[in-house]
């Protein structure tokens, strides 16, 4: 008895060639991937296990949820393609999220969970201390490593105050002395790369665990700040980015590296030799929506599910319908404290019988607005420039509530990309300019960026801002905030 073979079925959603862009933020991974044209073919997402804080000040991904979480968005990305479109994918690119650390024995094992960015020990020279650990690397050296198999790393991705390297040079000191003034050894440290340099074909064991082609090239990116700027495309003179992501900040590109600013720092950028500007910025800015929405509880997630909606639209909607200033509804972003002042929380305070939960929604997105407001204004100053634009990125920038609030902040046109932005298409750019599908860096933001949607300011709504960051915002946290959780601390911690 002869076993009749149906012929293979074209695949049709041959688009190629395509690239893959890796975004592996705080609280989620996303994986896009897109065409040349910068067009997105398919996703995915999934989210971050919860943080592990065994005690105060330590902050590690449990296990290696990294990698795991990479691992399952990629699939999820590539479930939906056939066989031949699977096979036009031609490279990588690589975007963790930065300032995270990673402490490994000789064959790139982790010896302990990846450190996060808010672990107080990562902006220390701490090391475990371990017999086995061989190499310190950041998060994207680890993952490179996951990838490749090779010990190397973006020098775009080794933040100064964390790592012993030259800030020119954008290579690892050549002074013993900072070396050691960080506690490492020159041989623990990884091979540096220049951003969008190739790192090296995907492992089999990697292409296995990812659903990805075998041999395709893994591509260096930047930090994560500096990624999600290429992701929104070229902009205009007098323009700013503002990311809001977990951590939230803005940053304006430059040529010359300013070491001595007060109100700024010169970040890496996505081009060799260029530097990103950088604000003061909030930290847990969009986890402190995360943690409200999670406030409200299943019943708040059954109502959204059951009007059709998530639950960020349900709440919104609500919050759009909350005078500007929320009704004298007035909240500090403390959620996380600095370094310096582990006294200071969160705060929210002028409740009367008028407020609802959304008038704490409304209150929470004026108060990341307005913070940034503060922090743009201090850093535009002290760079001796104007602001005629303010572009936004992030998962944020969805919400056209958000979108008009900063504009009426800020009293000049926010825009946002009309289409996908961020890290995973910077990412994507890297890859679509590293192995030729594009010229360079550049005619790869050029051409796979998005036009974009602009929202005006309200000129009552940015009066009344004006005029509460000026006579309100100012004074709360340094003659109230303060003086009151430097005693609490002494009490809770």
């Amino acid at each position: 008895m002869t076993t009749a073979i149906s012929p293979p079925v074209a695949d049709p959603l041959v688009v190629g060639p395509l690239v893959v862009g890796v975004d592996c933020g705080s609280q989620s991974v996303k994986v896009d991937i897109f065409d040349a044209t910068g067009a997105v073919v398919a996703s995915g997402r999934e989210p971050l296990s919860p943080m592990s804080r065994p005690r105060p000040g330590m902050v590690l991904h449990p296990d290696d949820d990294l990698w795991r979480t990479i691992c399952l968005a990629t699939r999820q990305a590539t479930a939906g393609l056939g066989p031949e479109t699977t096979a036009s994918i031609v490279a990588v690119g690589l975007c963790p999220i930065r300032c995270c650390k990673a402490f490994l024995d000789a064959h790139g094992e982790l010896l302990e969970p990846v450190m996060s960015w808010m672990d107080t020990r990562a902006y220390e020279p701490w090391l475990p201390q371990h017999p086995d650990l061989a190499w310190v690397t950041t998060g994207s050296g680890y993952l490179a490593h996951r990838f490749t198999g090779r010990f190397q790393d973006s020098a775009a991705n080794n933040i100064a105050l964390q790592w012993p390297i030259n800030t020119e040079t954008w290579r690892w000191s050549d002074d013993d002395t900072q070396i050691r003034a960080f506690n490492v050894n020159r041989t623990q440290l990884f091979e540096l790369q220049d951003p969008g340099e190739i790192i090296g074909p995907i492992t089999d064991e990697a292409a296995a665990a990812t659903g990805l082609p075998r041999t395709i090239p893994v591509v260096c990116t930047a930090n994560d700040k500096a990624v999600e700027m290429l992701g929104a495309g070229p902009l205009p003179a007098h323009t700013a980015l503002v990311s809001l992501g977990t951590y939230i900040t803005a940053m304006v590109p430059g040529e010359v590296n300013h070491t001595n600013a007060e109100t700024f720092w010169s970040n890496f950028s996505c081009h060799t030799g260029r530097y990103l500007y950088e604000s003061n910025g909030v930290r847990r800015g969009m986890w402190t929506l995360s943690w409200f929405l999670d406030l409200l509880g299943p019943e708040f997630a059954a109502a959204a599910e059951n009007a059709g909606v998530i639950r960020e639209d349900l709440l919104e909607a609500e919050a759009a319908r909350t005078p500007a200033g929320s009704d004298g509804l007035v909240t500090v972003l403390d959620f996380l404290a600095p370094t310096d002042k582990p006294f200071r929380k969160g705060t929210m305070l002028g409740f009367d019988a008028r407020h609802t939960r959304g008038h704490i929604y409304r209150s929470i997105l004026e108060a990341i607005a307005l913070t940034m407001k503060a922090n743009v204004d201090a850093m535009i100053t002290e760079l001796d420039t104007r602001l005629d634009e303010i572009v936004l990125s992030g998962g944020g920038s969805t919400s056209a509530l958000f979108m008009q609030i900063f504009a009426s902040t800020f009293g000049i046109t926010a825009s946002r990309a009309s289409g996908p932005s961020g890290a995973s298409l910077g990412a994507a750019m890297c890859a679509a300019a590293a192995v030729g599908l594009h010229a360079d860096l550049d005619a790869a933001a050029q051409i796979m960026s998005r036009q974009r949607e602009s929202f005006v300011p309200n000129a009552d709504d940015h009066a009344l801002y004006a005029s509460l960051l000026t006579n309100v915002l100012a004074d709360v946290q340094a003659t109230a905030s303060d003086q009151i959780y430097s005693r609490t601390y002494a009490l809770f911690g």
